[in-house]
């Protein structure tokens, strides 16, 4: 019996991606199993073509027909592969214009789609993802443009010797020298106007979870977002300590009728009759690190009109660094006027003009959004990827996908996360449609 051919694509969205789905000793383990690869060659990836010839792989300059192509990001219109299921991140489901050339290219050349983010447990929680690592790069990356931007305004602190993510060698050597950077900013603390250090991390989930992870190197003192509202209304607060304010859903929305109470089910039905109670806290942080997930129904946390007040009211705001890992230009934090890559990964918006300006000089916020975070700690974030994939490649690459979708064999769960199968939208994904209307047909790169 023939076994399958698995093709692990080069990356080639940004010269800055280094991750792969599958790490060298995942491939060694599935050829154990029968499966049999072909890794596309790359000169970026974080492990490089030997480490996967020397497992038994087929390391190639480009793939051949393959019955399974897996990816991370999304593929290029011409590098797409007719009549052959894809599993990549694809970033179509809420109808990304900018993906929908390629959704529709994959219609045309009769391809199934299988995307990561929807393949999720019978509670909807997510089984294979990157969050964990987006959530410690991000805080990685926003406690360092924090100390770069104090130092821009002329405020050199312990915080200015931190390096971005990706220029660390590892998470565990980035967590040792922010863990030094806190015990050096207890001996030479920040000058009075700026304390108490305080950082907002808003969101329960995996993104959450990763940026408590890095920044509790900082060993901080924890408070609900309304005891800390209250002791820093109230001066409360000591000078000396570092704060930390998890924000779940019921603390960053409202009902807007102020006789109702918040109920979760019905936040998500009708997210129009809540506000969001967020602009409040805003002169009391230091630094935002936004991980929630948000669409255009869903109020937003922080206003561009929400800025304007912080910053025309106050000569010198405490708020001057926002890390927005969730990256939705123009949503929850619409002052994330685009998103960013690791090579040039912050810029300054000007609440006045509205402008940004890319580095750490001029007037207004320090916004960081790259939208690639875990590729800043390639290695880690590759393995733990790894490590929930593999489990459940053996039966999904072996079903056979010249049945109809609903006589497919493939895992629930992966079923699920099916948007196209054999060049047509399944029934949950049929609401694309309207966002394909006037896409022309055979769609080229």
């Amino acid at each position: 019996m023939k076994q399958p051919l698995i093709g692990i694509r080069r990356e080639d969205k940004h010269f800055t991606e280094r991750r792969a789905p599958l790490t060298p000793e995942a491939v060694e383990a599935l050829q154990r199993e029968g499966l049999v690869f072909h890794i596309e060659s790359s000169t970026s990836r974080v492990f490089d073509d030997k480490e996967y010839s020397a497992v038994g792989a087929t390391v190639c300059d480009s793939l051949p027909a393959c019955d399974f192509v897996i990816g991370i990001k999304e593929i290029p219109l011409g590098r797409l592969h007719p009549n052959t299921p894809h599993l990549f991140f694809s970033h179509t489901i809420k109808g990304q214009v900018y993906n929908m050339p390629m959704l529709k290219r994959m219609l045309d050349l009769k391809c199934t789609l299988i995307d990561y983010e929807r393949v999720v447990d019978s509670r909807g929680r997510r089984l294979v993802f990157f969050g964990v690592h987006a959530g410690q790069a991000g805080m990685i990356n926003t406690i360092w443009s924090y100390g770069q931007r104090l130092k821009a305004l002329g405020v050199v602190t312990p915080l200015a010797e931190l390096k971005q993510a990706k220029e660390y060698d590892s998470l565990s050597e980035a967590k040792t020298a922010i863990h030094h950077a806190a015990q050096e900013l207890r001996r030479h603390p920040l000058s009075k106007k700026l304390l108490p250090l305080t950082c907002a991390i808003t969101g329960t989930g995996h993104v959450a979870a990763g940026a408590q992870e890095v920044f509790d190197e900082l060993e901080p003192v924890r408070l609900s977002p309304d005891k800390f509202l209250e002791a820093a209304k109230y001066r409360w607060l000591k000078p000396n300590e570092i704060y930390k304010v998890v924000f779940r859903i019921k603390d960053m929305v409202k009902p807007k009728d102020e006789h109702a109470l918040f109920h979760l089910k019905d936040y998500f039905a009708h997210p129009d009759k809540y506000d969001s109670p967020f602009a409040d806290y805003l002169p009391y942080f230091s630094m935002i690190l936004n991980g929630t997930y948000w669409d255009a129904r869903f109020p937003r946390l922080v206003t561009v009109e929400d800025v304007k007040r912080l910053y025309l009211n106050r000569h010198e705001p405490k708020l001057i660094a926002i890390g927005d890992v969730s990256c939705d230009p123009c949503g929850s934090i619409e002052c994330t006027v685009r998103a960013t890559l690791p090579d040039n990964p912050v810029y300054v918006y000007d609440p006045a003009s509205g402008t940004a300006q890319d580095g750490f000089e001029g007037n207004g916020l320090q916004i960081m959004a790259v939208d690639i975070l875990p590729t800043e700690l390639p290695r880690e974030s590759s393995q733990t990827f790894s490590s929930m994939l593999v489990r459940w490649l053996p039966k999904l690459v072996r079903a056979d996908y010249h049945k109809p979708f609903n006589q497919v064999d493939l895992p629930a769960e992966f079923k699920t996360a099916t948007i196209v199968y054999q060049g047509e939208l399944t029934p949950d994904y049929r609401y694309l449609e309207r966002y394909l209307a006037g896409l022309p047909s055979e769609a080229k790169q």
